[in-house]
């Protein structure tokens, strides 16, 4: 028998309102729940949410997850558009493929997350 799921990350993020405007600069909607700890965001197919983490440190978040998409080079050039800087905190990389054969880029977000994005090369 077989069973497929789906892992969503739960990630931090110091202000719930923030990050919500930071992720629709990239596409995303979504809402904060009621109760204000948390929220939900999606863009087609993707899926994140996060908890309220107020004492978070960017400069020190380990944070991160990967998002293999079907279309990374879609996906660069929508993300590019929110015009990020290329060093600090948040930024955009650029795209390019890894030696462990994915071509990929990567989003810091204001919090510190690092999201990588690829596909298979």
């Amino acid at each position: 028998m077989s069973s497929s799921g789906l892992a969503i990350p739960i990630l931090p993020s110091r202000s719930l309102p923030h990050t919500l405007a930071f992720y629709q600069r990239l596409g995303f909607s979504g809402a904060i729940h009621p109760h204000g700890q948390y929220a939900i965001l999606t863009r087609g197919s993707l899926e994140l949410h996060f908890h309220h983490h107020p004492n978070l440190i960017p400069e020190t978040s380990s944070a991160m997850c990967y998002l293999r998409v079907p279309d990374v080079h879609l996906l660069f050039s929508d993300f590019s558009s929110a015009t990020l800087p290329s060093h600090g905190i948040p930024r955009i990389d650029p795209l390019s493929p890894k030696p462990w054969g994915m071509l990929e880029f990567s989003i810091v977000d204001p919090d510190g997350t690092l999201l990588r994005i690829g596909q298979p090369t």
